[in-house]
């Protein structure tokens, strides 16, 4: 067992409300469907791995949740009311943060202004920029996440990806957010960082907060996961927790298992013909 998975909430935490509940939640563009009988649970505490292809439903789900998309069939309950987001500052307000791939920083920018971005503590009758207290805070909430960042006016873009992510997360969790949904982040890193993103979602649920994990790598998912959605072609094909589902399952069923042995068949035909 892997220190990542030494500290998976037990299944005893769903006797709590979810704090995001969909319930057959589709969405149609046009004569397409993107989304049909989508049901997740959100829990805080917990790490929700929703994983998938491309063209799965993935990035409509995470829209959705998100405030880009409205749904058009089912329910989605957030800490129990029923919602319709107009808009990602909806979702936001909402207790809902998404970090996307991008991750919505600037580059060139410092650590801290990006950590306070849209957001800037200001003080005095002419509302000046309080430049010490917002280090002082990104460097206490970097510091919770287990990143140590001493020059916090280094541009952001200096930063590795994986301590990118940290200051995407860590921002999300001080403004407020209940829920956050990370979008593929270690889709582009490599093995090393996406270790560091990993411990950073590991830290998170250790905090409380409920984390969608979306990604299409079962590994990772099962390191960090303690309930798992897999979706194809806009359904879902296997919803399961972490007790009622190994590595291999998780695997096979990404995978397609079915389609490859169809394909393989087919290939040893050809060979054979």
């Amino acid at each position: 067992m892997t220190s990542l998975e030494k500290k998976q909430v037990p299944v005893e935490a769903k006797t709590q409300e979810p704090l995001v509940s969909l319930v057959d939640i589709g969405k149609a563009y046009g004569h397409v469907h993107a989304l049909s009988g989508v049901t997740m649970s959100v829990y805080a505490g917990q790490v929700t791995c929703v994983l998938g292809d491309n063209g799965a439903g993935k990035s409509t789900l995470i829209k959705i949740m998100a405030g880009l998309h409205d749904y058009s069939a089912g329910e989605m309950h957030v800490s129990g009311e029923l919602r319709h987001f107009g808009s990602p500052r909806e979702s936001l307000a909402a207790g809902i943060a998404t970090v996307y791939q991008d991750l919505a920083l600037a580059p060139m920018m410092s650590v801290w202004r990006n950590f306070f971005l849209g957001n800037e503590v200001r003080r005095g009758p002419l509302r000046m920029l309080d430049i010490a207290e917002m280090k002082r805070i990104a460097g206490t909430e970097l510091d919770k996440m287990g990143i140590s960042i001493p020059d916090l006016d280094r541009p952001v873009g200096s930063l590795s990806g994986g301590q990118r992510q940290c200051v995407a997360i860590a921002r999300a969790i001080y403004f407020g957010a209940k829920v956050i949904i990370l979008d593929e982040p270690t889709a582009a890193l490599g093995v090393k960082q996406s270790g560091v993103v990993l411990k950073y979602i590991v830290r998170a649920r250790e905090a409380g907060l409920a984390v969608v994990f979306i990604t299409h790598n079962p590994h990772h998912a099962y390191l960090v996961g303690d309930q798992f959605l897999i979706l194809k072609l806009g359904e879902v094909s296997l919803a399961a927790d972490r007790e009622h589902v190994t590595l291999d399952r998780l695997t096979a069923e990404m995978a397609g298992g079915e389609e490859l042995a169809e394909l393989s068949h087919e290939l040893r035909t050809m060979d054979q013909g």
